[in-house]
């Protein structure tokens, strides 16, 4: 049982060596003081400075933060709307079937055929608005596509996971729909509304697949800002910029999971 239990140690440790090695080799090479190359020449902090100062790499910051946050917002409103819809609305069975089977699909569905498909809509709809253009609109509306089905999924989780007794006491004592939703149901929901919004934010920030599809000449991400950097070279400001996204997206996931954890 020992020798059993050591196995799984060295297995488990073994692969998180193999998951984060990369994301550590990345941190370290964004202090190393040699602009091209793996050759080590010296601990600087130049590279962080410079990003303080780069214009486009301001810009990019501002596109990705007003993308994140703005579609986060609108999905999480959609899925939690729709999560409540599917899970309170008596629905026969072959229509709750139907609907799953909608829900799960942008998950499960490659980010590459979901973008093809949202450039093909989006050229379409520019015969009737030119909001449609390429640019932030776009890639908000695409964004806030994929996002809804990952809140409503936990929206969904979360209703599930606890009974009516509560809500059904409020109502015997003649609360209105609208006081037992304020001060019942939604503090119930909030775990998972903010779990699901948390996890549509930090899906957001990181996508480049649906974000290079439909973005403008106006409208970098940082994600696409490193894309194009990286082939002028890598050097240890995409590094240094690629930490600190790192970082921003391991907050976002140990917030998601504290709050998610949370027992009411």
């Amino acid at each position: 049982m020992f020798k059993l239990n050591m196995r799984y140690k060295i297995l488990a440790i073994a692969t998180y060596l193999f998951l984060y090695t990369p994301l550590l080799a990345v941190m370290v090479y964004s202090f190393n003081k040699s602009r091209f190359g793996i050759h080590w020449g010296g601990f600087s902090l130049d590279w962080y400075v410079k990003l303080l100062h780069d214009d486009l790499v301001i810009e990019a910051c501002i596109n990705t933060a007003v993308l994140a946050v703005v579609s986060t917002i609108i999905a999480t409103i959609l899925g939690t709307t729709l999560a409540m819809g599917l899970a309170r609305y008596p629905w026969s069975k072959k229509v709750m079937t139907f609907f799953d089977i909608n829900l799960y699909l942008p998950v499960v569905t490659p980010e590459i055929v979901f973008a093809g498909a949202l450039v093909v809509a989006f050229t379409c709809l520019r015969y009737i608005s030119s909001i449609f253009e390429p640019g932030l609109v776009t890639m908000i509306i695409g964004h806030v596509t994929f996002q809804v089905a990952f809140v409503a999924l936990v929206v969904r989780s979360r209703l599930a996971s606890f009974n009516n007794e509560i809500e059904e006491a409020s109502r015997d004592l003649y609360a209105s729909n609208w006081y037992t939703f304020r001060h019942v149901l939604l503090p119930l929901m909030m775990p998972g509304i903010v779990s699901g919004a948390m996890l549509a934010l930090t899906l957001s920030l990181d996508d480049f697949i649906i974000s290079f599809f439909t973005a403008g000449p106006t409208s970098v991400t940082l994600p696409l800002y490193i894309y194009g950097e990286v082939h002028r070279g890598i050097t240890p400001k995409i590094h240094a910029l690629s930490t600190v996204g790192i970082f921003v997206t391991i907050a976002l996931v140990i917030l998601s999971q504290r709050i998610s954890s949370k027992d009411n």
